[in-house]
């Protein structure tokens, strides 16, 4: 993939002139810019493409182009259920990497104009499922993908705290990280990056609740297994911000050194709401939270700040 600013600087020099002798990328074959340039853009550089004038904006809402994107930032998303998903958005593939690139540090749309029917409307929509679309990634290769959906309109699951997990208790899952190193830790912290992507099918929304980066990696000093935390921290509820209650999103990540020839197993993938007590909260609870943060619900604004800036200061 090619950087925004490559693609800039190579999308500015097209030596192509119009009539009064300018520079002119229109009198480029689009193919040649969709083969040669469009699809050798990383998500943002084509977004950045996409400003730079009329005739690369309708050339960057190809379809392909944004579906290419996504499978490579997220591999998860090849899989047929998150591919049916990203059919049913907006915008297809373009709407969906919109929503789900970024950590989750923007604010949600909001709809003062909204009548209240409308508004109450969004409130209390309650799907019957959601899905989770994880990926992750050591030393820039991905090491570990899976789709899951959670049932929402169970009892058990509105009546027990949230928590999804992506392994069963006696899972295993090899990987290449060696677990001899002394700096394993660091290592993790440097070289592992993991998103968790929620998607709401009913409201056809997404959003990454991951930090991109380990917020926290400790070593067990009996067991010797390895447990990485990610984590965004934001405001939740219609309060000023001195008021609004924190919300953590946190994913633990364990490994153990079980594998062969000293390699890491992972041991447990987790997903987790709580409060900045450690309180998890309850499913009804923590989905509505989840929703709120695509400005559907009731949802707060954001804090602004890290889940590494709020570990650190709590």
């Amino acid at each position: 993939m090619v950087s925004a600013t490559t693609a800039t600087a190579v999308l500015t020099a097209t030596p192509t002139a119009n009539e009064d002798g300018a520079t002119s990328l229109s009198a480029v074959h689009a193919d040649v810019i969709l083969t040669h340039i469009l699809a050798r853009l990383d998500g943002p550089a084509l977004a950045s493409a996409a400003c730079a004038s009329s005739h690369l904006r309708c050339l960057s809402t190809q379809e392909s182009l944004w579906s290419d994107i996504c499978r490579a930032t997220w591999p998860s998303t090849d899989h047929p259920r998150m591919q049916g998903l990203i059919s049913t958005f907006p915008n297809g593939p373009r709407s969906f990497f919109s929503d789900a690139f970024p950590s989750i540090l923007h604010h949600p749309p909001s709809s003062p104009s909204s009548s209240p029917q409308t508004i109450n409307h969004q409130y209390y929509y309650y799907p019957s499922a959601l899905v989770s679309a994880v990926d992750i990634h050591y030393k820039k290769k991905c090491i570990f993908s899976k789709v899951v959906e959670t049932e929402t309109d169970t009892f058990w699951f509105q009546s027990s705290p949230f928590r999804i997990d992506l392994l069963e208790h006696k899972d295993a899952i090899p990987t290449p990280i060696i677990g001899a190193k002394k700096n394993i830790c660091r290592e993790l912290e440097e070289e592992l990056e993991l998103t968790w992507i929620v998607v709401d099918p009913i409201g056809r929304r997404a959003a990454n609740f991951s930090s991109w980066r380990p917020v926290s990696v400790k070593r067990h000093w009996i067991s010797g297994e390895v447990q990485v935390k990610f984590a965004t921290v934001m405001k939740y509820g219609e309060h000023s911000s001195a008021e609004a209650e924190m919300v953590q999103c946190g994913v633990v990540v364990s490994f153990g050194g079980d594998g062969e020839k000293g390699r890491q197993v992972m041991k447990e993938v987790s997903f987790q709401v709580e409060d900045m007590g450690g309180l998890v909260w309850m499913g009804r609870r923590a989905w509505g939270f989840c929703r709120g943060r695509w400005g559907v619900g009731r949802g707060g604004e954001e804090s602004g700040r890290s889940g590494k800036e709020c570990m650190r200061s709590t």
